[in-house]
């Protein structure tokens, strides 16, 4: 029997994305496809999503929305069904999808993230007669009001269906003053501790959590970390009185899109048994880069430059990663202080380390298919997909041991290397002792070039593709319809 799940989240590629949960909310409706589940994705209507929706067919037009004019769009995301909320006030405006282009929150962002999740929670109850939903999949604090709406304000009448709530990460939680309450059209049977009210204002986040029937997170580890004050970020208490309610289901790439046999954005593509077709890409890199060729290994970092990603202790490490023969190729953005002290250290050591500043799609590609190693050193990454990327791309992933990291990658120690299974290189705790140990410990085994090959090839044998973490996702779906 097919099942139909609406999934709500703010972005999703191709249309819009500012991170890995554009990657997640667009790969996953093919994903679930061949398990029988039809899902169909609620966007809102940002310019760039309503062009792909211009001939769209108008599902529904709202009076009041929250106070607001708008619509439901039909459309396609990809092969697969899509709704878009346009609410012109809401998500017609220059800048970024959650700020202006100088980088501040759209003061608003309650209300636009509020009324998708009113929009979503009345497609579950039957808004438009032709789309039944037998459950809602919300991704993040800007979709978790949708859970919130269902528990305490659903369509009147109307069966509510179970609800799955995904932490990406659970740093962001979308916290605003208690003065929004009035204005988001709940009863004041919300205003609770289990309901909305956080801290004596709207968490939601922790609405949608509290209303979930299974919370999911992108890894089984980021799952169980959750669960501590270092990692739960206030809501640690929450998440340990869910118990068993809380899953973890590692994320997957697509393998359409990442795959360096095919890769149309290297200068040579290569598999696993063609791997010295890479030293063709690292060459070009190195001279993207302005980097000297050298014996040593070629390190890339493909980051947001924050504290949360570890860049700081990057930054101390770098003298010696330069020291001991490797060089590095960094592009990023981020925290303006360490854009400029990565630019003065790319200046202290000319043609050992180059850095670009910003985000490029098709470079990224190339750093993969081109980099020796590829540098992880986040404090909390609850999966990450660039060292998924690594493995398929034989750039051997140095990471720490947190989150979806820890569960992606095999430490290269000797028993995993003897067993033909290590995939890249781990540290525990992020500071200069740990990651520079990591450095030089990559550094040496990129010396022993039958073991660095085979570590290469036991990661792009990996199936990190979005098979498993599809059917994880169906069985859950089922699990909680009741339908098989």
């Amino acid at each position: 029997m097919a099942l139909h799940v609406l999934s709500v989240a703010s972005e999703a590629v191709p249309l819009v994305k500012t991170g890995g949960l554009a990657d997640v909310a667009g790969a996953l409706p093919g994903a679930l496809a061949p398990h029988g589940v039809e899902m169909t994705t609620l966007l809102p209507g940002y310019p760039a999503v309503m062009m792909a929706v211009k001939r769209g067919r108008v599902l529904h037009g709202y009076d009041d929305l929250l106070g607001q004019h708008a619509r439901l769009v039909a459309g396609k995301l990809g092969a697969q069904p899509l709704i878009v909320l346009d609410a012109p006030a809401l998500f017609a405006r220059e800048g970024g999808l959650y700020g202006a282009a100088a980088g501040h929150d759209w003061p608003d962002n309650w209300l636009r993230f509020s009324a998708l999740g009113r929009a979503a929670a009345d497609l579950a109850g039957g808004l438009v007669k032709s789309r039944g939903f037998d459950l809602v999949h919300a991704h993040d604090w800007q979709a978790a009001m949708a859970l919130a709406y269902l528990r305490f304000a659903p369509v009147k009448g109307s069966r509510v269906p179970p609800g799955v709530m995904t932490i990406h990460n659970m740093a962001f939680q979308g916290y605003y003053g208690r003065e929004v309450f009035r204005e988001l059209g709940l009863p004041r049977s919300a205003w609770k501790f289990d309901g909305v009210e956080y801290h004596g204002g709207v968490g939601m986040l922790k609405a949608g959590m509290e209303a979930a029937s299974v919370i999911t997170t992108v890894s089984p580890t980021y799952a169980q970390e959750i669960r501590s004050a270092q990692f739960g970020m206030g809501l640690e208490g929450l998440v340990v009185s869910r118990g068993d309610r809380v899953r973890g289901i590692v994320n997957g790439i697509d393998p359409a899109e990442w795959n360096p046999a095919v890769d149309r954005h290297l200068p040579v593509t290569y598999t696993a048994r063609t791997l010295t077709r890479r030293a063709v890409n690292k060459r070009a890199l190195e001279a993207e880069f302005g980097l000297e060729p050298g014996g040593g290994p070629l390190f890339v970092v493909i980051s947001r430059l924050t504290w949360q990603k570890g860049m700081d202790v990057l930054l101390e490490v770098l003298d010696h990663l330069v020291g001991i023969g490797g060089r590095l190729a960094l592009l990023g953005s981020g925290d303006s202080a360490m854009e400029s002290d990565f630019r003065a250290a790319a200046a202290r050591h000319p043609g050992r380390i180059g850095v670009r500043i910003g985000y490029d799609e098709a470079l990224s590609h190339r750093m993969q298919g081109g980099g020796d190693a590829i540098l992880v050193p986040s404090r909390f990454e609850p999966c990450g997909l660039t060292q998924l990327y690594g493995l398929a791309y034989g750039c051997v992933p140095v990471v720490a041991r947190t989150g979806g990291l820890a569960d992606t990658v095999i430490d290269a120690n000797l028993a995993a290397r003897e067993a033909g299974a290590a995939t890249g290189v781990q540290f525990s705790g992020v500071d200069y002792p740990t990651l520079s140990a990591a450095v030089s410990r990559t550094v040496g085994l990129y010396h022993q070039p039958a073991a660095w090959r085979a570590i290469q090839r036991n990661g792009m044998k990996a199936d990190f593709s979005w098979t498993n973490s599809g059917r994880a996702y169906a069985e859950l779906y089922r699990e909680l319809t009741g339908k098989q």
